[in-house]
């Protein structure tokens, strides 16, 4: 006897297990991302995942779900928005500052932050030529730069960089180099030192227009070695993970307490290591900041994995936070060809005592 045609196939019962399983994982993630548990070992784990893993199976099952009727196609498309919105970060740049660029008392003001690598482009013939060329192309008034010992070690913005920056003053120490077109004072290292390897971050003052402006930018322990140990050892090496995940916690933790309150005008700003969402960057954004690209950016703004397999960026670990005082016109990402991280850009409108043309 054969089957009634009311029957679902095969690939019926298949496109419905795939679009509600689909749905489960992007509500899931989604309130995992929003609502978790902050400091869980296993949530912050997660958003160190390459979002093709999430949104391979969701775009499939969308696919899929062309075989059933339009509750379950709209079913599918909800998980795949949730994945494309919520859980990827999207940013539709609502918080945007709306004033012109010249609105009297401001100062607009392009600021860039770039992890350079510099100990890679050394030894790359012209490595520092397309680092230069996005500086180039990018003009910021003042830069921040982390990975940046080869700058350092010469006491002046070499390799081609003082061509790009010809009007810069400039502070370096160890990995870190700012670059500022406005007066820089106050300039020192501070520590962040972890049990076992040395750790800083640099902390300036910029006087815009006769604002003056705190200026911390850090590079934060990178999640590379216990992702590796968690990726090779499964489960064994959670702990490990959870090691290092609490250290760069700590580091967050003791630049905040440096900063509470804030009592000036304030910019964070490097290579953190960690999502917004990740309660390291949340432990800065607690102070009263917020994020550069959340407010005026349009899309992922990733930053970083552009360097591994597939050769994408899927991590947003790069910020520029910056303090209520401070409106944000306009944020984006640079070009991803002249380092492992994508530079962060933010137009940023300053307050002036004395608003200079």
């Amino acid at each position: 006897m054969s089957s009634s045609p009311s029957t679902p196939s095969a690939l019926q019962w298949l496109a419905r297990l795939a679009v509600a399983a689909s749905l489960v994982c992007a509500v899931g993630l989604a309130g995992l991302y929003q609502f978790g548990p902050a400091r869980s070992g296993w949530a912050e784990l997660l958003r160190y995942v390459p979002f093709l893993l999430y949104t391979a199976p969701a775009a499939l099952a969308l696919l899929l779900s062309l075989a059933l009727g339009w509750w379950w196609r709209l079913g599918a498309l909800l998980a795949l928005g949730l994945m494309g919105t919520a859980v990827m970060d999207l940013s539709l740049g609502r918080g945007r500052t709306d004033l012109p660029p010249d609105a009297p008392g401001t100062r607009t003001v392009r600021f860039m932050t770039y992890n350079i690598k510099s100990y890679r482009a050394v030894f790359r013939e012209g490595g520092f030529v397309p680092l230069n060329n996005e500086i180039a192309q990018q003009q910021p008034d003042i830069l921040v730069m982390q990975d940046a010992r080869e700058v350092s070690r010469q006491g002046d913005l070499p390799y081609g960089m003082r061509a790009v920056l010809p009007k810069h003053r400039l502070y370096t120490y160890g990995q870190y180099a700012v670059a500022s077109r406005f007066p820089i004072s106050g300039c020192a290292p501070a520590d962040l030192s972890l049990k076992d390897e040395k750790f800083d971050y640099v902390r300036c003052t910029v006087d815009i227009d006769g604002t003056r402006i705190d200026l911390v930018t850090a590079h934060l322990l990178t999640p590379r070695e216990g992702l590796n140990a968690t990726r090779e050892d499964r489960l064994q090496s959670l702990a490990e993970w959870r090691s290092n995940f609490a250290d760069r916690l700590s580091q967050a933790e003791r630049i905040a307490a440096v900063l509470t309150p804030l009592k000036h005008p304030t910019i964070v700003a490097g290579d953190l290591n960690a999502p917004e969402h990740s309660v390291v960057v949340r432990t800065l954004l607690d102070l009263g900041l917020r994020d550069a690209f959340s407010a005026a950016g349009r899309g992922w703004g990733f930053t970083h994995g552009h360097s591994l397999k597939p050769g994408v960026s899927f991590l947003r670990i790069d910020h520029i936070l910056v303090s209520p005082e401070i409106g944000v016109r306009e944020a984006h990402v640079g070009w991803r060809g002249g380092s492992e991280h994508r530079p962060v850009v933010a137009d940023l409108v300053i307050p002036t005592k004395s608003a200079a043309p």
